[in-house]
């Protein structure tokens, strides 16, 4: 539901603007309204609350029109952030961790956000030991990420599977 316009603005008197943003005073609606069919225009509330009333003389089709233009030449510059996953174990080698690094360094360099997940899995023993290991990575993985990076959040100790989300810096 838009603005009111023409005959369903029910107020006595106006304050009109033109169509060229002058302001022409306040006057009955009736004449507001012949003044608006004269030029072949719209008479379109702008502000229901305002006293008196103000309206604008346009043409509303040609303004609906450029409000969607608008509306979608903003949607195509806006810009959507993803979350991307990568999966690593608690006894990661070295090189490993390197090449997983880069995925996260490009995903960040794309301006997305990248979950690093752990995945803990096998008998007690194997889950004691990395249980220990987990925060020992966490801490090696954000250090070797370092000022291109900045560490959102991180999971929750209870849950089985570990995970910081890491968020690219701002420049």
């Amino acid at each position: 539901m838009g603005p009111r316009m023409n005959e369903k603005i029910f107020a006595k008197s106006v304050q009109v603007i033109s169509q060229d943003g002058q302001n022409l005073g306040v006057m009955d609606t009736a004449d507001a309204l012949n003044m608006a069919a004269d030029m072949g225009l719209d008479l379109v509330e702008i502000n229901a609350t305002a006293t008196p009333v103000l309206v604008k003389i346009m043409d509303y089709g040609k303004y609906k029109y450029e409000q969607k233009k608008r509306a979608s030449e903003a949607r195509k510059k806006q810009k959507t952030i993803e979350l991307k996953e990568v999966w690593i174990t608690p006894v990661i080698e070295e090189n490993d961790l390197n090449i997983k690094l880069k995925k996260v360094f490009e995903f960040l360099g794309q301006g997305n956000k990248v979950k690093i997940a752990v995945m803990t899995h096998g008998d007690k023993r194997v889950l004691a030991r990395s249980r220990d290991a987990v925060p020992q990575l966490f801490a090696r993985v954000t250090e070797l990420i370092g000022d291109k990076g900045v560490v959102e959040s991180k999971s929750k100790p209870e849950e089985r599977t570990k995970s910081i989300i890491i968020a690219p810096a701002k420049q």
